[in-house]
C-alpha cells in the first residue's frame, strides 16, 4: 500500500486494485506543485469527497470527468454534480459501505459544515464526512476536517483502524494538540499522518504534541509526493 501526500488534506492512495484520489486540491494550493499534477491523477480509478469546501472538492470532479471516473461521496452532493456535470458518482451516506473494486469505503460523521460560496450565498453541499478505507489487511480512517467526537469511541469499536490520517491545522478543525488527544483517547493507530495544517501562516501547527501524545505510534509528517509505504 502507498499512501503518497499531494499537499494540504489531499492524498492519492494506492491499495489492492485501486487508485484512490481524497479529496485532491491541485490547482493554486500552495502545497501543490501543479506541474506535477498528470503524476497526482495518473491511473486513478475514484475520486473521494469529504465535503463541499473549495479545499477540499475544488478539483475533484474536475479530475473525475477528466478521467472518466466516479466521484464519491454524500450521496446529496454527488447527485447535484453528476446532474450538473454529467459525471460518474457513486452517492452514499453516514454508516454505509461500498465496494470500491476490492476496496471497502465506509463513510463516518465528521464535525464541520460543507457548502459553496455562490453570489446568493452560501449553497449547501451535503454533510460533512470523513471515511475508512479497508483492503490489504489494513483500514485507514481519513478524518476529513472535524473536531474532536465521541463518535471516534465507536469508530475504533467498530472499524479498529491501523492508520490514521487527521486534520490537525486548527482554525476550521482540530489543531494538533486536539488531533492528538483523539490518537490517545479513542485509537489504537500504528500510523498518524497528519494533515490540514501549515499550508497557510493561521494554519501553522508543530507535530511534536501527536509524537509526545502516542509514542507507540509512528507519526510520519506528510512530504508532499513522496510515498509512504505501509
Amino acid at each position: 500500500m502507498k499512501i503518497i501526500p499531494l499537499g494540504h488534506s489531499g492524498f492519492r492512495i494506492e491499495i489492492e486494485d485501486q487508485v484512490l484520489l481524497i479529496d485532491p486540491w491541485l490547482t493554486d494550493c500552495p502545497a501543490f506543485p501543479e506541474e506535477r499534477r498528470a503524476e497526482a491523477i495518473a491511473g486513478a480509478t475514484h475520486v473521494l469527497i469529504s465535503h463541499g469546501h473549495f479545499d477540499h472538492c475544488a478539483d475533484g470532479f474536475d479530475v473525475a470527468k477528466e478521467l472518466d471516473i466516479p466521484a464519491v461521496g454524500i450521496y446529496d452532493h454527488m447527485g447535484f454534480m453528476e446532474g450538473k456535470m454529467g459525471i460518474k458518482t457513486v452517492g452514499f451516506n453516514k454508516g454505509g459501505t461500498v465496494m470500491l473494486g476490492k476496496v471497502a469505503v465506509t463513510m463516518v460523521t465528521a464535525s464541520h459544515s460543507s457548502t459553496y460560496n455562490t453570489e446568493d450565498g452560501p449553497m449547501y453541499a451535503g454533510t460533512e464526512s470523513g471515511f475508512m478505507i479497508t483492503g490489504e489487511g489494513k483500514t485507514i480512517y481519513f478524518s476529513g476536517d472535524t473536531d474532536v467526537m465521541m463518535d471516534m469511541e465507536l469508530f475504533e469499536d467498530l472499524h479498529h483502524p491501523d492508520i490514521g490520517i487527521l486534520c490537525a491545522g486548527g482554525h476550521f478543525t482540530m489543531d494538533m494538540k486536539r488531533a492528538a488527544y483523539a490518537a490517545k483517547r479513542f485509537f489504537n493507530f500504528d500510523t498518524v499522518i497528519p494533515c490540514h495544517y501549515n499550508t497557510f501562516d493561521f494554519l501553522r501547527q508543530d507535530v511534536a504534541p501527536m509524537v509526545k501524545a502516542i509514542p507507540e505510534a509512528t507519526v510520519i509528517e506528510p512530504e508532499v509526493l513522496v510515498p509512504i509505504e505501509i
